[in-house]
């Protein structure tokens, strides 16, 4: 099931993505289903006629991941990690679909990163991993931009990572996926820079979990970022960066400096 979270104009509202490719209709819920369940509503909007928000805004937290690919530890020149390497964004880093990064003025250095991101559902506190799967809602697209110059600098990741805008999440949550061997592809520009499979994650889904779990009580609406494949690079003012994952979809947003 896809839930989207969107907009005609009026206040955010919530639905169920349904249809063909091109065809797509969105069937409004009653509510946040995160919090009262899938209650179907009566309307009924053609997905080209709404505009798509990020389909979660964080509660509490977004729980990035770094060097969770062999491939992409590699080409920073670092060691793979023993265990998770974690930090914490702001949910004041989060934007949806078709919203613009602003790169950071700080920052002459702005790199994509497509990543697959767990949504949780549940309130959940020292999760065995094969426990794990109870508290995932669903799976969404994201861009973990990074100012890479501002992180080697500071020496910590916190506004390399977590400035405003730096998180694009969507276009939608998908409720009913196995993420254990799906094809990630992002684009610059329409020319693919990153073709990766879940399959070569470090640490799964069930392993971050329970890790992420031991340290934080997860909320629901929480996000665990779960790190990117090898072809990092930068992107300038005026590029488009296209990140699609396999059964879910594809999440596109525009560069921009002001």
């Amino acid at each position: 099931m896809r839930i989207a979270r969107y907009t005609t104009g009026d206040d955010p509202a919530y639905g169920i993505v349904e249809g063909e490719p091109g065809h797509e209709v969105i069937l409004g819920l009653q509510g946040d289903p995160l919090y009262v369940g899938i209650v179907p509503g009566s309307t009924t909007v053609a997905l080209e006629e709404v505009r798509l928000l990020a389909p979660v805004i964080p509660r509490s937290k977004v729980i990035g991941i770094g060097r969770n690919y062999a491939d992409h530890a590699k080409e920073m020149g670092n060691e793979v990690p023993e265990e998770p390497l974690m930090f914490l964004v702001p949910n004041t880093a989060v934007i949806g679909p078709g919203d613009p990064v602003v790169m950071l003025p700080q920052s002459h250095e702005i790199h994509y990163e497509g990543e697959l991101a767990v949504v949780i559902g549940k309130i959940c506190k020292d999760v065995r991993i094969e426990d794990a799967g109870e508290c995932v809602w669903g799976y969404t697209v994201t861009n973990d931009v990074t100012a890479r110059d501002l992180q080697t600098r500071d020496k910590q990741w916190s506004r390399a990572k977590g400035f405003d805008t730096s998180k694009p999440l969507g276009p939608w949550i998908e409720t009913e996926l196995d993420p254990a061997d799906l094809r990630l592809t992002t684009r610059l520009d329409g020319e693919v820079v990153q073709d990766g499979t879940t399959a070569d994650l470090i640490f799964g889904v069930g392993a971050l979990v329970a890790y992420a779990s031991a340290a934080f009580t997860l909320l629901p609406g929480d996000v665990i970022l779960t790190g990117t494949p090898a072809g990092v690079g930068p992107v300038r003012a005026g590029q488009r960066v296209s990140v699609e994952i396999e059964g879910i979809g594809t999440l596109e947003n525009p560069f921009v400096r002001r």
